[in-house]
């Protein structure tokens, strides 16, 4: 998910399309997480209509990299049968 606000802020909506599969409780849930965790800045807007946009703050974008270097790690090195060699 953190992944999905590198391109810059994005509403509750558009996080559920991007994460294939997630539900509308789970991803509430996470975004609570993450901006309890200081990894995503929650920001509402007074309407009509009012308006809730998630963004990286710089700690999350911090991590990015991270993460990065782990997909890299799991797509080399998980899914292969054990004892396979590359």
């Amino acid at each position: 998910m953190l992944g999905t606000l590198r391109s810059g802020p994005a509403g509750f909506r558009s996080l559920a399309r991007a994460v294939d599969g997630i539900s509308d409780s789970v991803l509430s849930d996470r975004l609570r997480e993450l901006t309890e965790a200081g990894l995503v800045a929650r920001t509402v807007t007074e309407g009509p209509p009012l308006s809730v946009t998630y963004a990286l703050t710089e700690a999350g974008t911090a991590l990015l990299p991270a993460l990065e270097q782990i997909t890299r790690w799991a797509e080399e090195h998980l899914g292969r049968p054990e004892g396979g060699t590359s």
